[in-house]
């Protein structure tokens, strides 16, 4: 087992690609049923008892990445840890970050796939009652797991980051270590994909939805400046910000995957007056998602142990929760097989039948996509693959369309979409 301290990432080539795989329910369940079993994971409980609470979970999960990365020779694990104080949080707490890095040959430029590992019950300060999180947040941290076994077996130009965040139930404390990391690490962030209560069908009011899964997503960031959101506004980027754009690429992945689910994108950042640890990622400017399961059962949220409540194993899906694993892993592995997605795209034409389309080349990509729609669409309708950095859009009036450009790997893996704008 490799357990080592952060350090820049390293160029370590994981094994050849094999057969890709599904994910396995039965290794989903027995993850979060591991979980369930260190009693709690409350955020505020003791971190060194060797068998129950947050850090025996923690120690166990980054144990569980170290022996895939042996399998493989390809992930490090690390620790990252701050301290923090807040309301819930009064005499101050470690929050410790369990890191697994996949690197690709392009070892700054990552692909965030995240679930949080701490639990609570109904009082959110309550540290030693049993507190199960068997779907808040095991089946994140499960789902994390898995795709962490499945994709190490491939090749990418990215490197894949794969996340046990802890601190989400005391302030997104954990959410937050991570984005400030990737900033002061200098990492040019892909994608976050926070995966948070994504394991059961059954609702609170006893209905079945196994045939979709929400993904959450902004338009705006919080870090866009006055002149900049004037600038958007202006533009027409209403619904194609950054991870307004990778939801759209999820929504295609998830189409492809046969007997899969749907992606049901959901314009907010997150549930209704709530968030999760994609918030901090999305102050921070960087493209980020929230999924979560089709319909909520509240009484299995933040609840203590007493009958017909409680987040336990019982509640959950399996089946449904391998195929949200599937459309994480289908995203990371086109994401991270991609170049990265042009850093701007420049239109013009005003008072002309035709649109000119400019941006900067993209190291790796071979070609680009133009993407284009009619402005009272949502989804691109149109495209035209280009060798160059610039076209010209014989007969696309440019007041009535939107136009946006991705970067294409040799292998025809696509970044996201970036919108184009004014100069």
């Amino acid at each position: 087992m490799r357990i080592l301290p952060l350090l820049p990432l390293a160029l370590l080539l994981p094994a050849a690609a094999q057969a890709q795989e599904k994910p396995d329910p039965a290794r989903l369940k027995a993850s979060v049923e591991k979980l369930v079993r260190f009693g709690t994971r409350h955020t505020l409980s003791d971190p060194d008892n060797p068998t129950r609470g947050i850090g025996a979970a923690r120690r166990w999960f980054a144990g569980e990445l170290a022996k895939i990365g042996d399998q493989c020779n390809c992930i490090e694990v690390a620790n990252i840890a701050r301290s923090f104080t807040g309301p819930r949080a009064p005499n101050g707490v470690q929050i410790v970050d369990v890191l697994g890095f996949q690197a690709g040959t392009d070892p700054k430029r990552v692909v965030i796939v995240m679930g949080h590992i701490d639990s609570r019950v109904t009082d959110v300060m309550n540290a030693t009652s049993d507190a199960p999180g068997a779907n808040d947040d095991g089946s994140g941290t499960a789902l994390v797991l898995e795709a962490a076994r499945i994709l190490s077996r491939e090749k990418f130009k990215a490197t894949i980051v794969y996340a046990a965040l802890s601190g989400e139930e005391q302030g997104l404390y954990g959410g937050q270590l991570l984005a400030e990391t990737a900033k002061e690490r200098g990492w040019t962030v892909t994608a976050v994909l926070n995966n948070d209560i994504v394991g059961n069908t059954v609702g609170t009011d006893g209905r079945k939805v196994a045939d979709r899964v929400r993904v959450f997503s902004e338009t705006w960031s919080e870090s866009d400046d006055d002149r900049a959101l004037k600038g958007l506004r202006n533009d027409g980027a209403e619904d194609d910000g950054p991870s307004r754009a990778l939801a759209k690429a999820i929504d295609q992945v998830a189409g492809k995957i046969p007997g899969g689910l749907d992606a049901f994108l959901v314009r907010r950042p997150d549930r209704f007056g709530r968030g999760g640890d994609h918030s901090p990622f999305l102050k921070l400017g960087y493209p980020a998602v929230r999924f979560s399961v089709g319909v909520e059962n509240y009484d299995a949220q933040h609840q203590d142990l007493v009958p017909g409540k409680g987040d336990t194993v019982d509640k959950m899906d399996f089946t449904y929760l391998a195929k949200v694993t599937a459309i994480n892993v289908a995203t990371i592995r086109r994401l991270a097989s991609a170049p990265a997605a042009p850093d701007k795209v420049t239109i013009g034409g005003a008072l002309s039948a035709d649109t000119s389309v400019k941006w900067a080349a993209v190291p790796g990509a071979v070609k680009y996509r133009i993407h284009w729609r009619r402005a009272d669409a949502q989804d691109w309708t149109d495209h035209l693959d280009v060798t160059g950095t610039e076209a010209s859009l014989k007969n696309v009036v440019v007041d009535d369309s939107f136009v946006g450009v991705s970067a294409l790997g040799a292998d025809g893996a696509e970044s996201l979409v970036t919108f184009g704008g004014r100069g």
